[in-house]
């Protein structure tokens, strides 16, 4: 995988909220992306994401961080990183 690219923002928020970016690595290679319908993709660990991280064995390293979530722009930058508190809706 090439480097993570992050915005500045990301980098912050990543710091706020205490997400490393082995978390966000994990997210962008197993999580699941869903359209925000404002020209960007959130990505998280739904159900699948959860059972291949446990087949893979690094469910327990990422425990505290299965309700993250990542913005990610078009150009394949992170632009936000988050905990979800809310579902995401599918449309």
């Amino acid at each position: 995988m090439p480097a993570l690219r992050l915005t500045q923002h990301a980098q912050a928020r990543m710091q706020q909220r205490a997400i490393p970016p082995a978390v966000v690595e994990a997210l962008l290679d197993y999580g699941r992306e869903e359209h925000d319908h404002h020209g960007g993709t959130i990505v998280f660990f739904d159900k699948a994401a959860r059972r291949r991280l446990e087949r893979l064995r690094m469910n327990r390293a990422l425990d505290r961080y299965l309700d993250a979530y990542a913005v990610v722009a078009q150009t394949g930058e992170v632009i936000t990183v988050g905990h979800r508190d809310k579902r995401i809706h599918r449309h």
